[in-house]
């Protein structure tokens, strides 16, 4: 008989879990551990809905493997002490695993991977959060692709993987000390009143498949309208791993078959959003300092504005601007926000209030139960026009000919700051009269947005001037 270890990560489901489906082929009894993390109170990258989420995500997870014969094994601390411990404990011969896309996962792995060696115990990591890795698509010099256009025709021509197995059955495992299942006072934390989906491997097919029933072949028409259900709703899923990417992807094509004109096309751009997710793995894994600095070289030491009373209003939804408000009100409350405004609110904070990317970056990462470290990051360097575009800091959006656009009748707004619900839609998308409140309580907008505009190009064509003028020289 030979026991191995499978460490769950960012993969919580017994369907088409590739490191698992390797661990249960080659092992009679295979160890299912989670390993908690240690940290107390507030983190950079994490906060209370998110890790309200994962626990609820951990206890189906545990309810799954009871049903298959197993039990899910949970210790805490640093994760390659605790991997050490029960390999020593069990008798452990391996370590099966799926690779981490983010630089602290793989950092987390290069020490694995070292203690594995001092151990003499097999490591095998696996590629199963993406469809293709970080080497897998890559331009005609072998390099990484720096702007998505190219990248995704490149992307599309590579044959995908297929799903692979489910798990229905596994050995009972060795009697082994666990720690009770997680609650927020594992992190010290406190639940919040958010409205959080329902968790687990069953939820996140549910909603895939109902997505793939009618919307999806709308996507490309309703996908922008934040008052409307038109988009999948699955994305805390592909996050932390209750559904396979190459199911989502499987499914996809099948439903593909089905269909052609408009409807193909919709589904299509939907399959481009999942090349995107891809995309910005890649800029990660090949460029890590873009946590830390702008990806564009020529926008790095931008002179940022540091008003924590106004990013507090900005994070509050209390910025008098409703179709940011509404957002911003919206991921509170919800621990979601509609994509098209999460841009529309980005650009707001660093192209109206001037403020850092970071540290909407790290809001957004601490309330968005699908925050994924490289889409959140590519997302706020793309909207404050330092990130992977050919022309990135024109683009400035208009929050309120975007409200008008994409929420013309207020619904979103009216839904997400019901204090506004009596006011007629024109009078959301618009200006109001100097130091005329839409409704009492209601802020007035904290800035102009056509000053501010101006003030934003001003500021990035001069640091792009100076920046040149300094590798001139």
């Amino acid at each position: 008989m030979t026991l191995a270890i499978h460490w769950f990560r960012r993969d919580l489901r017994l369907t088409d879990n590739t490191a698992l489906n390797a661990a249960v082929a080659a092992h009679s009894v295979v160890v299912p551990v989670y390993i908690l993390s240690a940290w107390k109170g507030q983190h950079r990258w994490t906060g209370a809905p998110r890790q309200q989420f994962l626990v609820d995500c951990l206890a189906s997870l545990s309810c799954d493997l009871s049903a298959a014969g197993s039990s899910l094994l949970f210790r805490q601390g640093d994760a390659v002490e605790e991997l050490e411990t029960l390999v020593r404990e069990s008798g452990a011969t391996a370590i099966y695993t799926n690779r981490d896309p983010d630089p602290f996962g793989r950092a987390v792995e290069k020490r694995l991977a070292t203690m594995a060696a001092r151990l003499g115990v097999r490591l095998h990591l696996f590629k199963d959060a993406a469809l293709h890795e970080r080497d897998e698509v890559l331009t005609g010099s072998a390099s990484p692709f720096r702007v998505f256009t190219p990248y995704s025709k490149a992307w599309a021509k590579l044959e995908k993987p297929l799903p692979g197995a489910t798990i229905t059955r596994l050995a009972p495992s060795p009697k082994l000390t666990s720690l009770p299942q997680p609650t927020l006072a594992t992190w010290g934390l406190k639940a919040e009143d958010v409205l959080l989906p329902e968790a687990g491997e069953v939820a996140a097919n549910a909603r895939l498949e109902r997505f793939l029933e009618h919307a999806v072949f709308s996507y490309g028409e309703r996908r922008d309208i934040p008052s409307v259900d038109g988009t999948s709703r699955i994305s805390q899923d592909l996050r932390f791993g209750l559904l396979s990417i190459r199911k989502v992807y499987a499914r996809l094509m099948e439903r593909a078959r089905t269909v052609d004109g408009p409807r193909a096309q919709s589904l299509q751009i939907y399959i481009n959003e999942l090349c995107w997710r891809e995309f910005y793995f890649q800029v990660l894994w090949n460029k890590p300092e873009v946590l830390d600095w702008e990806y564009s070289e020529a926008f790095r030491g931008l002179p940022w504005t540091r008003d924590n009373a106004a990013f507090e209003r900005w994070c509050q939804g209390q910025t008098g601007f409703p179709i940011v408000d509404a957002g911003m009100r919206q991921l509170l409350q919800t621990g979601f926000m509609h994509n098209r405004v999460r841009m529309i609110v980005a650009m707001f904070l660093t192209k109206d209030l001037h403020q850092d990317w970071r540290a909407g970056e790290q809001w957004f990462m601490q309330h968005l139960l699908d925050g994924e470290i490289a889409s959140n990051n590519g997302g706020w360097q793309w909207s404050a026009g330092t990130g992977t575009d050919a022309a990135p800091y024109f683009r400035i959006q208009n929050p309120w000919t975007q409200g008008l656009r994409f929420d013309a009748e207020g619904t979103y707004n009216k839904r997400w700051v019901p204090e506004l619900k009596l006011i007629p839609a024109a009078r959301l998308h618009q200006p109001p009269s100097p130091g005329l409140r839409l409704v009492p309580g209601y802020p007035l907008p904290m800035v102009d947005h056509a000053t501010e505009r101006d003030a934003a190009l001003s500021c990035y064509k001069k640091h792009l001037e100076i920046t040149r003028s300094t590798i001139a020289n």
